[in-house]
């Protein structure tokens, strides 16, 4: 008899939202995903590095500028219809740009055209965007980082900022000449050249005061620019009429608690850290006498969070350890990344829709956005978005309701997702994140790379997740997915003899019918790790260690086991184990399926046909046993984003399968497709990811996925959690 799935899974059946305290029917959620290599010209190397930096839009918000720094260019992307943006264009420069600035009709873009760090050099560059061209280039006389217009179009504010050589003198600044600020005169989309004045920013530090160097700009309705000068630590207020310094001050120093301090593969956020120097980024007005500060930390420094200041240098509010601890919360912390800067927030984008001012504040590590509302005293959170790799650049655009971001990292070398640039709608329940973690003893359940999936046989709502080698310590959690978004409410450290057990990389997980469960994990050989079986009671102290008979370890190579499933009852019981690619003895294109029964203790195989990768190889990530005896399979290409095309659910029937012993030649089974899970995956609007590497069935037949986000390592750290309804055979 052939699976079927019943019309209530045609679409995801849930949508999940935000706890219930911050619910909405106005937050933001991504409509569309434009990978900025649809931008190059034909006659550029397509699998050549292609980024989205800094972004901007023209006044009617239909179309978006961004800049390319490999590519020496800005990009066009028309976004007249935003949920299916379209390539406009490509403008080489003399340079490497830095920042946009979009009015009129005409961009504004910081060239960098430095020979060395010594002797820093650029331009201002005037793009026609409708004649995609350069149409006019002012000189100036130094290395810019970011650019910002008055509010009335009439001065262009341009942070030089004349970087420091990181290879020399270990990084440590003063390293000169000096950054500085110059402004320009606007008038009719030209910058007049001649009437350029530069801003000393010298003097003004603490910290190197003869070495200012400046890092972002901001312009508020009085005409006062907000500039601050990262690596001292140092935030300036200039009057651009008079080019005068009215205020400086310090960007001062935050002690915490509850964060993770220490780069050891096992988020603890029990540590803490003092003194730590804000060393400000992007900076935005909030209004004509407070800004925000997002406060990455690049040179000795980063708070982990952001800022609010009063234009006279008082700090209003600090958000301490909560974005650190949001991005524990939602898998998205960084922890192979995080030494000093943890999340690492970098850009900051500040709007009003409606009457709501929010405040956007980007996690470069992370690769995620938190959203607050200002309320004139401490922000409230509203949400969090998925970005793409490398959020450089916010841009929101009330008048048409969205937001963008740009996102900076691309992996075409590695064969890995392109560069991107995310939009997103407001209107509507939040549909990210689709899995986050509760508190426990005052703390984030920290988690993140989800490799399996398992279903209480009694209770519908609790499913059970593993982590897989990413971390120094593997885990099982406990997930409600009753909630919206499902809630991970209890973590177990796989211990042996009282400890953390090592050399594991768990990718299957299953409920033992005697109690506690059957994990999986992956060998290597060339880790000398072995595929193993492992029975854990409910706490996760190892009970049992099963390895393969020496006739079926000797062909394995370093793809293994990819899931852990229980079939049958009594003397039938079975423990069977998917193994992801062809190992030494298996024919072209078969991989094994691995089968233990307890009450005989006799290992037996079945081959498994896979599909045919149209791009790089195809494997299997879970597998799962149903009632009436079938095992369901994940099989998977490992592509991601435009190149994934193969991620598929398979059932296989066992009747008149037997399992063959070690040396025998092993039966082929035969599959059905279930369902074809990219549309599933493409729902979520961002690049396809290509790691769904859990699956399971409810005690109630709902069906659930979840995808590995890799540790954020390299990835964007979206983890798509989905119930996909229920299954009928």
């Amino acid at each position: 008899m052939r699976l079927t799935i019943t019309s209530s899974v045609l679409a995801i059946a849930a949508v999940w939202g935000l706890p219930a305290a911050a619910q909405s029917s106005d937050m933001f959620n991504r409509i569309a995903t434009f990978p900025v290599a649809e931008n190059l010209p034909a006659d550029r190397d397509q699998a050549t590095e292609t980024v989205a930096e800094i972004i901007s839009a023209t006044e009617d918000g239909m179309t978006l500028v961004y800049t390319d720094s490999p590519q020496s260019a800005v990009g066009i992307i028309d976004i007249s219809d935003a949920r299916a943006p379209a390539a406009a264009g490509f403008v080489p420069l003399d340079g490497e740009p830095t920042s946009v600035v979009v009015a009129g009709g005409k961009a504004f873009v910081g060239v960098k055209t430095s020979e060395s760090y010594t002797e820093p050099s650029g331009q201002v560059a005037t793009v026609d965007i409708a004649g995609t061209s350069v149409e006019a280039t002012c000189d100036i006389p130094g290395q810019p980082d970011s650019v910002a217009l008055s509010k009335d179009g009439g001065r262009l504010a341009v942070v030089l900022e004349n970087e420091r050589d990181e290879d020399l003198n270990d990084g440590q600044i003063p390293q000169l000449p000096s950054g500085s600020l110059v402004i320009f005169s606007v008038a009719d989309g030209a910058v007049d050249c001649a009437s350029m004045q530069e801003v000393d920013l010298t003097g003004l530090a603490e910290i190197a005061p003869e070495d200012a160097e400046p890092e972002f700009v901001d312009v508020n309705e009085a005409g006062e620019a907000v500039v601050t000068l990262q690596e001292n630590n140092h935030i300036a207020i200039v009057d651009l009429e008079s080019g005068e310094v009215t205020a400086h001050f310090s960007a001062g120093t935050v002690d915490l608690d509850g964060i993770d301090a220490t780069r050891d593969m096992v988020i603890d956020p029990t540590e803490s850290a003092t003194g730590l120097k804000r060393e400000p980024d992007t900076v935005k007005w909030l209004d004509d006498e407070r800004f925000v500060t997002a406060n990455e930390g690049d040179y000795q420094g980063g708070s982990r969070g952001f800022t609010i200041f009063a234009k006279s240098g008082e700090v209003l509010w600090d958000a301490g350890n909560a974005f650190e601890r949001l991005g524990m919360r939602i898998g998205h912390y960084p922890e192979k990344r995080s030494g000093a800067k943890g999340t690492e927030p970098e850009g900051l984008e500040v709007a009003s829709f409606g009457d709501d001012r929010l405040i956007f504040v980007g996690s470069e590590r992370g690769s995620f956005v938190a959203v607050y509302r200002d309320t004139g005293d401490a922000p409230e959170f509203l949400q969090v978005l998925p970005s793409g790799v490398g959020p450089e650049g916010l841009l929101a655009i009330p008048s048409r309701n969205l937001f963008v971001t740009a996102n900076e990292r691309d992996f075409v070398e590695d064969g890995g997702v392109r560069a991107t640039v995310m939009i997103y709608e407001r209107g509507g329940e939040a549909s990210y994140p689709t899995i986050e973690s509760v508190d426990s003893d005052g703390a984030p359940i920290t988690w993140g790379a989800l490799s399996g999936l398992a279903a209480d046989p009694e209770d519908a709502s609790r499913l059970y997740a593993v982590s897989d080698s990413f971390y120094a310590q593997s885990k099982i959690f406990t997930i409600d997915a009753s909630q919206t978004p499902a809630k991970i409410v209890d973590a177990k450290v796989v211990t042996q003899d009282g400890a953390p057990m090592e050399k594991l990389d768990l990718e299957g997980i299953a409920v033992a019918p005697e109690g506690g469960f059957w994990l999986a994990s992956e060998g290597n050989p060339e880790k000398e790790m072995d595929d193993r079986l492992i029975r854990v009671d409910t706490d996760g102290a190892v009970q049992e260690i099963l390895t393969l008979p020496e006739e079926i370890r000797s062909q394995a190579i370093r793809y293994g086991f990819e899931g852990v499933t229980v079939a049958g009852s009594g003397d039938d019981r079975t423990i069977w184990a998917a193994v992801q690619r062809e190992w030494k003895d298996d024919p072209a294109g078969m991989v094994k399926l691995v089968a233990y029964k307890p009450a005989t203790e006799k290992w037996g195989v079945v081959h498994y046909p896979l599909d045919e990768a149209p791009k790089g190889w195809i494997g299997l990530s879970e597998i799962t046993a149903t009632e009436d005896g079938r095992l369901l399979i994940v099989e998977r290409d490992n592509q991601i984003g435009q190149d994934a095309a193969v991620k598929r659910l398979y059932a296989v029937s066992l009747d008149g399968i037997e399992p063959a012993l070690p040396g025998e030649e092993a039966p082929i089974v035969e599959k059905t497709l279930v369902r074809d899970l990219l549309e599933d995956l493409r729902s979520a609007n961002g690049y396809v990811l290509d790691k769904i590497e859990g699956f399971t069935l409810a005690a109630d037949g709902s069906a659930y996925i979840v995808t590995d986000n890799d540790g954020v390592d390299d990835s964007n750290g979206e983890t798509q959690f989905m119930k996909l309804g229920d299954f009928s055979f």
